[in-house]
């Protein structure tokens, strides 16, 4: 049976997948965290990497995996009400990295291993400084909101290593429409 997905249920399904991949990995590694370096100051989390790659296929639909990224994060911490508004709102301002991919179009920052890793270093960033930003406005010191940056930088490292490896994979760190348009073309050529 040769049945073919609609753009649609292809996307739905991709989002789906990123989505778990990101719930199971979240889960692990702040699991893991609170088990083995309960003490440490510093997270890692692959939130930015992964909403980077969705940001990349698909454009705002990456907004979902940021929002579910800061709920992951909270759930398995044993968040506060609070600190789910900081990192599921804060999150969110990474979507403000759809201006430089506009700007500067997808398959530049694609083709370019330093534009990739600044567009990943960016996406992390903004989400940085909106938990900043957000824990601010819900009256957290600014001196502990510089935390939400400086706690987290490993996770710049984790994002730019994970970002460099997607883009060297065919089609992960590629718009969805181009990458579909493009092996169509290269079935139709040889023949398939």
């Amino acid at each position: 049976m040769n049945r073919r997905w609609t753009f649609q249920q292809y996307r739905t399904i991709d989002l789906v997948l990123f989505a778990v991949m990101l719930c199971i990995s979240e889960t692990v590694i702040v699991t893991a965290a609170r088990f083995w370096f309960p003490e440490q100051l510093y997270t890692v989390s692959v939130v930015a990497a992964l909403t980077t790659i969705v940001l990349m296929r698909w454009g705002p639909w990456a907004a979902i995996h940021a929002f579910v990224g800061g709920f992951v994060f909270c759930t398995v911490s044993h968040g506060t009400v609070q600190q789910y508004i900081i990192y599921c709102i804060g999150n969110l301002f990474s979507m403000l990295s759809l201006l430089p991919l506009r700007a500067l179009g997808k398959e530049r920052i694609r083709s370019d291993s330093t534009l990739t890793v600044l567009f990943a270093l960016c996406t992390l960033l903004l989400m940085q400084l909106g938990r900043a930003l957000v824990a601010f406005v819900l009256g957290t010191e600014p001196a502990r909101c510089v935390g939400f940056v400086t706690t987290d930088v490993l996770s710049g490292l984790f994002t730019a290593v994970i970002v460099w490896i997607a883009r060297r994979l065919d089609g992960i760190f590629e718009d969805q429409k181009h990458y579909l348009l493009r092996v169509n073309r290269e079935e139709e050529k040889g023949g398939f």
